[in-house]
């Protein structure tokens, strides 16, 4: 029905207009679009009239000055800012009642600068909404705006707004004290991300919140490495303000005193009330998307900030990693319970994981958090901390997932179960290489620098040549679970190969006339034990390979 009543309304509209040129019909969109921003303002957002105007807006290409005058208006009333242009016309202010974003234009429609002014500060130019604006990436022009105006979403007049502001720049100094105290001239970017007190730190800029990077995969690293200036991004957090359901007591003035407590960390001046005023406000420590943390690391963030993260739903928490590391594509899978993946590594057979997310009931629970409130810059370094130490738990669950499932049992494949044991320590079960029963590697993630991991085979099976102190420092250098589960299997195999050779020359000295027969057999097991000969039996299905030359290059590092 909706079909049939679309078509009769574009006949409509043919026969009505098919007697006028079409640029009378042009001239009367641009009127209705030029019209509407100034004169309907009470057309709701999801009006019908403001949905086709929006997309006619997304379809134009802006390229002279009235088009792209037209599609500023146009944002700025989307987000509830007001449009001013200038007397000149080659000027558009759009502005609220805590800041304005000044916009200059050439004649032809080029944006030629960008400048935000906040209270009592003077304009600053913003590179990144004249970036924007240049590309014409009007929904990211429009993010930051929305940004902006979440800054100063505050119950209260426009003094205690502007109060609220100014408690943001104190946190903001004081935070870029913090990673000054740890800065030296030999320290590059990478260790300040895994080492520093607060991670590497971006000042905030313009439209763009300051931004805290606390952690890089050795995948990263070594791309850093192998590229340097490349800028790898890591995993950050985002510093901002917001409304608060209660009073709280926040800084607004920088509360670090130049010296260093008997800790190693930053001493900060008492909260008094010429520092601090009661706001009803918090500071946050805002995720890009939600992050899943474990039930325990969010009881250890409350107990240093004092603030309860409110709105959480709790669930199994490698049903969380499962979920927050495959794409949203793939996500609706879950909902058929497909917890098996697969992994595919160079020179191996192919590895089927098993994540076993386990129950509520088990006690290994977590929440996917938005946000995470505090009050006072202190509490940062500590929450970074625990971050790093999730964000490396994360990183070796997520390794196991890929977005290809396995539907079928298949001999070739090399079987693993990832379940989840006490506080952040999991265990992954395999069969033993050269035996008939289960054998087991149990890591315990003691920080983001630190894994312990031991090895438990049945005392009847053939013992692997792999010692506690191997696995631990291939895990530490690779964060990866396919990586430290091939390297046992190719020591494994190192082992059943040598075996071999040690039968053939036990059995050469008892009986010399089968001597050729079993080096010929050995031959054989050598060269189906090759990496080739292992990479040519997988399976032909379709796979997620880890990247080829950094895999090989942390192998290489790690074996």
């Amino acid at each position: 029905m909706k079909l049939i009543s679309t078509n009769s309304l574009m006949d409509k509209l043919h026969l009505k207009y098919a007697q006028k040129p079409w640029i009378e019909t042009l001239k009367l969109v641009r009127l209705c679009m030029d019209k509407l921003p100034r004169d309907s303002i009470s057309v709701t957002p999801h009006h019908p009239l403001h949905s086709c105007l929006e997309k006619i807006q997304r379809t134009l290409n802006a390229k002279s000055l009235s088009t792209v005058m037209n599609r500023l208006e146009f944002v700025s009333k989307q987000r509830g800012l007001n449009s001013h242009i200038s007397p000149n016309g080659t000027a558009c202010y759009l502005t609220s009642d805590m800041f304005y974003v000044e916009v200059q234009l050439e004649k032809d429609g080029k944006v030629v600068d960008v400048k935000l002014s906040h209270p009592g500060e003077a304009p600053v130019v913003c590179d990144d909404l004249l970036q924007l604006l240049r590309m014409k990436n009007y929904d990211a022009f429009g993010k930051i705006l929305e940004g902006l105006l979440n800054l100063y979403q505050i119950p209260g007049n426009s003094d205690m707004k502007s109060k609220v502001y100014l408690a943001l720049q104190s946190l903001e100094k004081d935070l870029y004290s913090m990673s000054l105290l740890y800065r030296t001239q030999d320290v590059n970017r990478v260790t300040e991300v895994l080492h520093g007190k607060v991670g590497h730190l971006v000042p905030r800029t313009g439209g763009t919140p300051m931004n805290i990077e606390y952690y890089l995969s050795p995948y990263q690293v070594l791309e850093e490495e192998l590229n340097p200036g490349s800028q790898v991004c890591g995993t950050k957090v985002f510093v901002t303000v917001g409304s608060s359901n209660t009073t709280n007591k926040l800084p607004i003035s920088p509360l670090i005193v130049d010296s260093e407590a008997g800790d190693g960390n930053p001493a900060f001046l008492p909260l008094t009330d010429e520092l601090s005023m009661d706001l009803p406000a918090c500071f946050f420590l805002k995720f890009h998307r939600p992050f899943p943390i474990s039930s325990s690391s969010i009881h250890e963030i409350e107990k240093f900030t004092g603030i309860p993260i409110d709105g959480l739903k709790l669930a199994p928490f490698h049903a969380l990693i499962v979920q927050f590391t495959l794409s949203d594509e793939y996500k609706e899978d879950l909902s058929r319970n497909n917890s098996c993946f697969l992994v595919s590594l160079p020179d191996c057979s192919k590895h089927s994981y098993f994540i076993n997310k386990g129950t509520e009931k088990s006690g290994i629970t977590g929440a996917l958090v938005s946000k995470i409130p505090f009050t006072h810059p202190k509490c940062v370094p500590a929450i970074i901390e625990i971050l790093r130490h999730q964000v490396a738990y994360n990183t070796l669950i997520g390794s196991c997932v890929s977005e290809n499932t396995i539907n079928k049992d298949c001999s070739e494949l090399l079987y693993f179960e990832v379940s989840p044991q006490k506080g952040t320590s999991f265990s992954i079960s395999f069969q033993h290489p050269m035996g008939e029963s289960l054998a087991c590697v149990v890591a315990d993630v003691l920080s983001s620098r630190q894994i312990r991991c031991s090895l438990h085979t049945n005392t009847q099976d053939v013992t692997l040549n792999c010692s506690n102190d191997f696995i631990t420092r291939v895990m530490e250098r690779c964060m990866s679970v396919p990586l430290v589960m091939r390297a046992i299997f190719k020591n494994a195999v190192t082992v059943e190969a040598d075996g071999e050779i040690q039968n053939m020359e036990d059995t050469s000295e008892q009986n010399p006339e089968v001597t050729c027969k079993q080096s010929a057999s050995s031959n054989n097991i050598g060269e189906n034990l090759s990496p080739a000969s292992m990479q040519n039996s997988e399976l032909g299905s379709k796979q997620t390979s880890l990247p080829g030359s950094m895999e090989e290059g942390i192998s290489a590092a790690s074996l």
